[in-house]
C-alpha cells in the first residue's frame, strides 16, 4: 500500500493552534493584570506576573519559529503589556533632589517570632540601620532581639509584642514621639507607629505594615479590606514612610492604588524591585515573590535597596537607604 503525506496545508492550523494556545493564557494574564481585575484565585496568581512576562517572551519566539503572523502579532502585544509593567523594576529611577540627612531603614517578618534574633541584629549592626520594623513579633522576639543587643543599637521603641502573628514593632536610633498601634480589621495583624526626629529633616511617621495575607479564597476580602485601610501618602503634608510584609506585589491593584496617593516603592526605585522577599525557601516548589516593601514618600530620594536572608524565617528582610529633604 502507498501511503502519502497529508499536504502541507492540512498542518498549518495545527501550527497556527499550538501558537494560540501559548498566546491566549498570556493575553488572559495581561488583561487581568493590567486592568487591576484580580479576584479570588486570582489575587494569589497575580504575584506571579514577573515569571508570565518572561512566558511571555517564549509564546512570542515559538509564533515567530512558526511563521505564524497572526499568533505573533498578539504575543508581542502581550510581551510588550507584560514586560512594560514588570521590567522597569530593575532599572533605577531618578530621584528628588533630596538634600537632608540619609535613614536607613530595615524591615523583617519575623515568623511568629522564630527569626533568628542575632541575625536580623547583625544586620543593623553592620548596615548602621536608624530604624527596624518588624512583623509577627513575640514576646520571645522581644526578649530575644534584647538579648543579642538592640536596645544598645536602637534605644528608642514603639513595641506591641503579641503571641501569633500579631505582634509589631519599630526600633529607632533617633527618637520617638506620638507613637501607638493599630489593628488591622482582617487578620487582627497590628501595625506599631511613631514619628521619628531626624536632626536636619522633618519629622517622619513610619508605621511598621501588615495586612491580612491572601492565603486562601476565604481571606481576600480581608486583604482587600486591610490594604484599602493602610494610611494614604500626604504629599503636601508629612513626610510618611510605610515598611513591612504587605502580602501584596506591585501587580496587585490595592497596593498600586495605595503608591498612587504619592508614596513610592523603594525598591522599584533603586531598580531592585523584581528581588524575591518571600519564597518559601525551604524546597517547595513555589518561586519568590516580593511582597516586603518599604514605601516612601515621592519626596524622599532612594539611595540603594537590598535584601537579606533571616535563618527562621520564610520572608527575607528589606534594607532601604533614603534621603529625607531638608528641613
Amino acid at each position: 500500500m502507498i501511503t502519502m503525506e497529508p499536504p502541507a496545508r492540512t498542518r498549518l492550523p495545527v501550527r497556527a493552534l499550538l501558537c494560540w494556545l501559548a498566546v491566549v493564557p498570556g493575553a488572559a494574564w495581561a488583561l487581568v493584570r493590567l486592568a487591576g481585575m484580580e479576584r479570588g484565585p486570582l489575587v494569589q496568581a497575580v504575584a506571579f506576573t514577573p515569571y508570565v512576562a518572561g512566558w511571555s517572551l517564549l509564546a512570542l519566539v515559538l509564533a515567530l519559529a512558526l511563521r505564524r503572523r497572526g499568533p505573533a502579532v498578539a504575543a508581542a502585544v502581550v510581551a510588550l503589556a507584560l514586560l512594560g509593567a514588570v521590567a522597569p523594576r530593575a532599572v533605577a529611577a531618578d530621584q528628588p533632589s533630596a538634600g537632608g540627612p540619609v535613614l536607613r531603614v530595615l524591615t523583617a517578618n519575623l515568623l511568629k517570632g522564630g527569626a533568628d534574633a542575632g541575625t536580623v541584629v547583625d544586620l543593623v549592626r553592620r548596615h548602621r540601620v536608624d530604624l527596624l520594623a518588624v512583623q509577627e513579633f513575640t514576646p520571645e522576639a522581644r526578649d530575644a532581639l534584647d538579648r543579642q543587643g538592640l536596645a544598645r543599637l536602637l534605644p528608642h521603641r514603639q513595641l506591641n509584642p503579641e503571641v501569633g502573628t500579631t505582634g509589631s514593632a519599630l526600633y529607632s536610633r533617633l527618637p520617638l514621639a506620638e507613637g501607638g498601634f493599630r489593628r488591622n480589621a482582617g487578620f487582627q495583624f497590628t501595625q506599631a507607629y511613631a514619628v521619628v526626629a531626624v536632626p536636619g529633616a522633618p519629622p517622619v511617621r513610619v508605621e511598621s505594615t501588615h495586612p491580612a495575607a491572601p492565603y486562601a479564597v476565604a481571606a481576600v476580602d480581608e486583604w482587600f479590606t486591610d490594604l484599602r485601610a493602610q494610611p494614604p501618602a500626604t504629599p503636601d503634608g508629612p513626610l510618611r514612610i510605610l515598611a513591612g510584609d504587605f502580602n501584596a506585589t506591585l501587580d496587585h491593584a490595592p497596593l498600586r492604588a495605595l503608591l498612587a496617593t504619592g508614596y513610592v516603592d523603594a525598591a522599584d526605585a533603586a531598580g531592585a524591585g523584581l528581588a524575591g522577599t518571600w519564597g518559601p525557601y525551604d524546597g517547595d516548589l513555589i518561586p519568590p515573590v516580593t511582597i516586603d516593601h518599604v514605601l516612601v514618600d515621592r519626596r524622599i530620594a532612594v539611595r540603594s535597596v537590598a535584601v537579606h536572608p533571616v535563618p527562621g524565617s520564610d520572608h527575607r528582610a528589606v534594607l532601604a537607604e533614603l534621603r529625607l529633604p531638608a528641613a
